[in-house]
């Protein structure tokens, strides 16, 4: 509505469906916040009112045995868990994106590589994570390779980064079939050839395109650091362990918890953000 001066105002029907809005968004934030407290406050009580609370308080939530074993713990975190993430994740990307443009090319004389590159994907998708990371940090030491090294962190972390390298190339072969032909006939006509359209064309937007997914992929590799452990690599869970043997609490292993929520929760609300932007600007496109 113009008023005299040739201002825009809101008509009456207008405010008045403004004012049902606010008024309908403080309902929904009462209601959510009213069941939000009854959930958390029925599943609070249940676990103080439970007959092993002080049992499990003591041996899982005990302050003084959290600062006792924290030095161990985050060193170890940091040193193997944090260090392993950071120095896989890229090996990974490029694990992934060569095993993923190997499979989605036809050029018959890479047929010999395409099958290479589906029976990694099929065996490395195919075991448990675990399994591998035991086999090359307590297997491959046994064969007395020469030139191979026997230090299990970097055995452990090989073995990560072909189980997720495995993972992110499908991931990222999704990506490259999500693009239309006509990119790579735009990319003929200007001369380029398959692999340089391959690299400057078809990568660059599959890429973009399968961001939050490959974000959700090394949130899982984040956590998956912790296997580690298991081949005797005194990172944070071990360090944890370490101390629960010798002094029969297990607050360390709530302590490792915290510090993988610390650094898996920003990602995860990243991944969040980067899939709403992709979801905006696939609808932008779509109109």
């Amino acid at each position: 509505m113009t008023t005299s001066a040739g201002t825009w105002e809101p008509s009456p029907r207008e405010r008045e469906r403004r004012a049902l809005r606010r008024e309908r968004s403080r309902r929904d934030v009462l209601v959510a916040t009213v069941a939000a407290v009854v959930l958390l406050g029925g599943l609070l009580a249940a676990l103080l009112l439970s007959p092993g609370w002080p049992t499990v308080r003591s041996s899982f939530l005990s302050w003084p045995d959290a600062k006792a074993a924290f030095p161990s713990v985050i060193k170890g975190f940091l040193k193997y868990n944090v260090v392993g993430f950071l120095i896989a994740e890229p090996v990974i990307l490029l694990i992934g994106a060569s095993v993923a443009v190997v499979r989605s090319s036809t050029s018959a004389a890479m047929f010999s590589v395409r099958v290479l590159a589906v029976v990694y994907t099929d065996v490395f998708r195919g075991l448990p994570t675990f399994l591998v990371v035991i086999v090359f940090g307590l297997a491959i030491p046994g064969l007395r390779l020469q030139g191979v090294t026997t230090n299990t962190f970097w055995l452990g972390l090989a073995a990560l980064c072909l189980c997720y390298g495995a993972y992110v190339a499908e991931v990222f072969r999704a990506g490259i079939e999500s693009i239309h032909p006509s990119q790579v006939a735009s990319a003929d006509t200007l001369g380029l050839t398959r692999w340089q359209a391959m690299w400057y064309v078809v990568l660059p937007q599959a890429t973009r395109r399968v961001t939050p997914p490959l974000l959700n992929d090394f949130i899982s590799l984040q956590k998956d650091t912790a296997l580690l452990s298991a081949i005797f690599v005194f990172d944070g869970l071990f360090a944890a362990q370490d101390y629960a043997a010798y002094h029969f609490n297990y607050t360390p292993i709530t302590v490792v918890g915290v510090l993988y929520l610390l650094l898996t929760i920003p990602l995860t609300r990243f991944t969040d953000v980067m899939l709403r932007r992709a979801l905006r600007r696939q609808f932008a496109g779509a109109r």
